[in-house]
């Protein structure tokens, strides 16, 4: 769900990148004499995608593993069903608005044609070696106008190379840096636009040029230039307060998680939540019964999602290439349900709040509600710093508000579930302590889901 507010920005200062900073650095605004960072244009387009889709495909489906172990022969390797069709489907179902393909993974197989090593699609029976996954789901993914990003592993076992690029042997860094580079510039240059650009544990090298040139606009997953931070754990959730910014220097760029989150911080940096449908990465024949229930996924949504996050949901095809028909079903069934939650508010408003004050909304009739929404303007950077949902049941007297919910980060979006539905007449948000006026792009109110 994409919220637009206009909000006016008399008396809000940009402060420049210092030369020395990454090319991509966020701005920041100055509000009521505080510095507050804010996000690019770019990072609020990633931020409203709110639910992404993971494929995660490479030996390790062939291996019942989770990590390659470099003992599977090319010539076994052979999804002769691969449909990207079916994938791009399957995201759509549940309503994910960017698919992130796993090209390469840590064993450095690559799922495109590459010409910096024979590991690759090239050299497997599939399409009788002419055949480019990436370029499949690029087209597809253009034609049902699904945003593409990319992961592309730094670690590359079959070239003697470990977590972020680094070689084992220190002489053959320079050789491997040049290889790294090749293999990223054909994928950025050749696949079309991408939306994301995964470097799963980070980068020991810079790449900084390739992305400014080929993709100045995507969200970069760790490394150097990181756009996005890992939520820091694997679960899908948000733990703690979401603060969308966090204190250039505190570590090494590109580490950060939410861990490192702070409200005063000086970059912006939302988080990503990566999480599998199944308990594994990779499709495993032992694996189906830990399928997520619907609860469990919407669970998760409102731990990522509902605290502010973006959900990278995997999907894992199989061995013949397909994502298997259960996964798929489940997937539409967890769309489908956020749709009947989340589609249509009893309730909704929006507007500018002052410290102390508050954002009131009044049902047409009384109504159990067990779910409020909360959004600010991003653009206008993260000013709640506490706030406080009330509510009002029928025939009580104004003095008779009730706390349902109170917290402090609300940022891009902030989802409160009530530990039991209640009737009320009306609900508010009263923000306690704020930095300047606080900008809410969305108050909403949402009953109990139809079954």
């Amino acid at each position: 769900m994409v919220i637009a507010l206009s909000c006016m920005t008399i008396g809000l200062a940009l402060a420049a990148p210092a030369a020395d900073q990454p090319w991509n650095l966020s701005p920041q605004i100055t509000v009521a004499g505080t510095k507050l960072a804010v996000p690019t244009p770019a990072q609020v387009e990633w931020q409203e995608h709110e639910v992404g889709m993971f494929i995660h495909m490479a030996p390790q489906t062939w291996q019942d593993s989770e990590t390659d172990t470099m003992k599977t022969p090319l010539w076994a390797m052979n999804p002769e069903k691969l449909d990207v069709a079916q994938w791009v489907r399957v995201a759509e179902s549940m309503g994910a608005k960017y698919i992130v393909f796993v090209a390469k993974h840590e064993g450095g197989f690559c799922w495109w044609p590459t010409t910096t090593t024979d590991h690759c699609v090239r050299n497997i029976p599939w399409r009788a070696g002419k055949g480019d996954v990436l370029a499949d789901l690029s087209v597809e993914c253009a034609k049902r106008k699904m945003k593409l990003g990319v992961y592309i592993s730094p670690q590359d076992r079959i070239h003697g190379v470990g977590v972020g690029g680094k070689a084992s042997d220190p002489a053959k860094q320079g050789e491997y840096e040049k290889l790294f580079r090749a293999q990223l510039t054909e994928v950025l240059s050749t696949y079309g636009r991408m939306c994301e650009v995964w470097f799963d544990g980070s980068l020991v090298f810079d790449v900084g040029d390739i992305l400014k040139q080929h993709a100045p606009d995507a969200a970069i997953f760790q490394g150097p230039h990181a756009t996005i931070r890992w939520v820091g754990n694997e679960a899908g959730v948000v733990d703690g307060p979401a603060w969308n910014a966090v204190r250039s220097g505190d570590k090494k760029w590109g580490d950060y998680t939410t861990a490192d989150a702070k409200p005063d911080g000086d970059r912006w940096l939302p988080n990503e939540c990566d999480a599998r449908i199944r308990a594994t990465w990779f499709w495993r024949t032992d694996n189906a019964k830990t399928l997520k229930s619907v609860d469990a996924l919407m669970t998760m949504y409102e731990a990522s999602v509902g605290r502010g996050g973006v959900l990278l949901l995997n999907n894992t095809p199989d061995r013949s290439g397909l994502i298997p028909d259960e996964d798929a079903r489940r997937s539409a069934e967890f769309g489908a349900m956020i749709k009947r939650r989340y589609d249509v508010a009893m309730i909704s408003s929006a507007g500018t709040v002052e410290e102390g004050k508050d954002l009131t909304v009044t049902l047409s009739a009384p109504r159990a509600i067990d779910r409020v929404m909360l959004q600010e303007d991003i653009a206008q950077g993260e000013r709640v710093r506490e706030y406080v949902i009330e509510a009002l049941k029928p025939g009580a007297p104004e003095s008779g508000w009730e706390i349902i919910a109170k917290g402090t980060a609300i940022g891009y979006k902030r989802i409160e579930v009530l530990a039991e539905p209640m009737t009320v007449a009306k609900v508010r948000l009263r923000v306690v302590k704020t930095v300047g006026e606080a900008r809410i792009a969305h108050l909403a109110v949402f009953g109990p889901k139809l079954e």
